[in-house]
């Protein structure tokens, strides 16, 4: 499904999470795999002290032969590496493009050491830019199997959700993995400013059964078989409550989903799913 992987790779302990989940996919389905490690040169901070560059650089070549060794020794994958200069985001962008890549993989947190996503993070200008899907992965290494037997897509009708719902239909028969969806009602008080009375709960019911039934027919028409659930509330706060009820190994999701926005994330649903939750997130493009 995913011909040619790049990692993002920082020598974090995410990063090298993620990597072993590419290396263990390749391993099982085949594929290439590209590691990519960019060095930012800051102007002002290497003026001060020019040498940190060349160390940075030395560090940065010597994390990717290790790497590379491991992967090598422990999975079979001979891998190409790219050590760059530049604003990591950017350089992991282009070269996705540059080496057709259609996976980029990134553990969450990288060389910030964050513990939780913020806009302007490597990961959140990545999703923001990259032109195919990426996997952020947030798993410690010993859990990394590079195989999904239980998938949760959230689904809302829109475009980007379709999408979704297509990607995550290829990877449950590539993987034979069960297929959750999920739709969550909107709280209308929210919306409006005004509770709801029985006659709109039960249209707003009969609207989710109806984006359910298209997510089926979807599906269906691909040969998967799903199971549906119909949760209220806050979307990002449900779908992590439900794949963490139902122990998923994977959340596809589209690149906008339930924010309708096509540009920065900041607040939006994705962001705060990728921030909470604590499986790997597909973000579809």
């Amino acid at each position: 499904m995913y011909k040619t992987i790049l990692i993002g790779f920082d020598d974090s302990l995410h990063s090298k999470a993620a990597l072993i989940e590419a290396a263990n996919r390749i391993k099982k389905h085949g594929g290439k795999l590209i590691l990519v490690h960019a060095v930012y040169f800051d102007v002002e901070e290497f003026g001060i002290a020019p040498e940190q560059l060349e160390k940075r650089l030395k560090e940065g070549e010597k994390a990717c032969v290790q790497a590379k060794t491991m992967l090598n020794s422990e999975f079979g994958i001979d891998v190409q590496s790219l050590l760059c200069e530049g604003d990591p985001p950017t350089v992991i962008v282009d070269i996705a493009k540059e080496k057709k890549a259609d996976l980029i993989m990134l553990g969450t947190y990288g060389r910030k050491g964050l513990n939780r996503l913020l806009m302007g993070s490597v990961t959140s200008q990545v999703l923001v830019n990259s032109p195919v899907d990426v996997l952020v992965v947030k798993k410690p290494c010993t859990e990394c199997t590079g195989e999904y037997k239980s998938i949760l897509v959230p689904f809302d009708g829109s475009a980007p959700s379709q999408k979704a719902l297509n990607r995550a239909c290829l990877l449950a028969k590539t993987d034979n993995a069960e297929l959750q969806i999920l739709y969550v009602i909107p709280r209308y008080e929210e919306m409006v400013e005004f509770f709801k009375s029985s006659s709109i709960k039960n249209s707003l019911l009969l609207e989710a059964q109806k984006i359910i039934g298209t997510a089926k027919g979807i599906a269906s028409e691909l040969g998967v078989s799903v199971k549906d659930e119909i949760q209220e509330g806050n979307a990002a706060e449900k779908i992590v409550e439900t794949s963490n009820k139902l122990n998923n190994d994977l959340i596809v999701m589209g690149s906008y989903g339930y924010s309708g926005v096509n540009k920065a994330l900041i607040g939006s649903t994705a962001e705060r799913v990728i921030t909470n939750a604590s499986r790997p997130i597909l973000v579809v493009r």
